[in-house]
């Protein structure tokens, strides 16, 4: 589905916030394309975040990074208005939150927004099940709806039968596990998460970033995700925006913040970046020759004849993949009068599209034939060749030495 097709969750108009006494004066400033170190010098006022215009689609993981003082927590909390913007709009579903009151939006956090911080703040009186339920019971929840909803969110977060314990009997990842359960327990629309695992250990925070994918193929929310780690926005977001001194310097998928960085800032930012780890089987796949099975052997020998290719990927009329037959077979069922499906060979490797690079290096050094690349249903989508995942590497030595050494033992 294109971006035409989907639906806005969050819209971000020519949003500001600009904290210090002089902020309509360094308003102006702004306006007339003044620096935010020149507006600190002449009001004294701090640009926090400079006329911000995105959109959030619906079910989509958007990431929000940059350095220290970028201006993107300040840029999240605007979202549900713990900071209150300066000036411009915001729009969840359609509504704009910059105007509505008090108890209007109180309804918004309590109903359609939950956030994650990252310090779990977790009562350490309170039994994980308390601290889990306990927005409910902000709400007026009653006890056993409530409890039930906690439970629900604890088995979805993996924490099932950690119940009665207190925050001080887990571990960190743990800890930040209930306040995500928490978090879920309002069932909202959009979680925020504001640098949710940056107080982790690297292992620990690996596997929040797993379970917090899991959890989103699972539910599907809509999720807006802070951080100042270019490697953990790059392994989770649907799309990344990047943030500089308050403005927003690029917005876009992982792939075209790497391969098409909009300026030097973001060049620098990506260049230790490793794309193995990155890229996938879908960004370096072409196209699949095949044949039908029930077609004969003349059929398929004439394909890879004018082809140029000394073997093609056998597929039913639905395009799903039932193996590859080589040249040689080929003759062979011709020369026997034998049909495709006898001659097949089908004990072959498969990938997806969303296989990284770097799980690639055996399979292309072991195979004799390019690795063919299936979608959920086994239909056929394309091969990866050993020659495109070396020009993907181009200026990896240590990958392409790699893949040589692999075909040499």
């Amino acid at each position: 589905m294109n971006s035409e097709e989907r639906k806005i969750k969050i819209k971000i108009n020519n949003v500001s916030k600009i904290f210090g006494k002089n902020a309509k004066k360094a308003s102006q400033m702004l306006e007339k394309g003044k620096t935010k170190r020149d507006i600190l010098k002449e009001t004294g006022a701090t640009v926090g975040v400079n006329r911000a215009n995105f959109d959030v689609y619906d079910g989509e993981i958007f990431v929000i990074m940059g350095l220290s003082g970028s201006g993107k927590s300040t840029l999240v909390r605007m979202l549900n208005r713990l900071i209150e913007p300066t000036s411009g709009e915001i729009y969840i579903d359609g509504d704009m939150i910059t105007n509505m009151s008090k108890d209007q939006l109180r309804e918004v956090r309590r109903k359609k927004i939950s956030m994650v911080f990252q310090n779990f703040a977790l009562f350490p009186h309170r039994t994980i099940l308390e601290n889990t339920e306990y927005g409910l019971e902000l709400q007026g929840v009653e006890k056993e709806v409530r409890k039930q909803k906690a439970m629900d969110s604890l088995k979805l977060v993996g924490l099932e039968g950690f119940e009665d314990q207190f925050p001080n009997q887990l571990s960190g990842g743990m800890q930040q596990r209930v306040g995500l359960a928490r978090a879920l327990a309002n069932d909202p629309d959009i979680l925020l998460m504001d640098e949710a695992f940056s107080a982790l250990d690297p292992l620990i925070r690996k596997d929040m970033q797993d379970e917090l994918l899991d959890l989103h193929s699972s539910v599907g929310k809509t999720i807006v995700f802070i951080t100042h780690d270019l490697d953990e926005a790059l392994r989770i977001g649907d799309r990344i925006v990047l943030m500089k001194d308050g403005n927003i310097v690029q917005i876009g998928s992982p792939e075209e913040i790497l391969m098409n960085p909009s300026n030097e800032y973001v060049e620098r930012f990506v260049e230790d970046v490793d794309l193995s780890k990155v890229l996938t089987a879908g960004n370096i796949m072409k196209r699949a020759e095949t044949v039908q099975i029930d077609k004969g052997p003349r059929v398929a020998l004439t394909l890879m004849k004018n082809l140029g290719i000394s073997s093609i990927y056998a597929v039913d009329k639905q395009n799903r993949l039932l193996g590859v037959i080589s040249a040689e077979e080929a003759q062979r069922a011709k020369e026997n009068q034998l049909a495709l499906k006898n001659v097949i060979q089908q004990n072959m490797k498969t990938i997806h599209q969303d296989t990284v690079l770097t799980d690639l290096f055996d399979l292309v050094s072991e195979s004799n034939i390019p690795i063919a690349v299936v979608d959920d249903k086994n239909r056929m989508k394309g091969i990866v060749v050993k020659g495109a995942l070396i020009g993907a590497l181009a200026g990896n030595d240590q990958y392409i030495n790699l893949i040589h050494t692999q075909e040499v033992n």
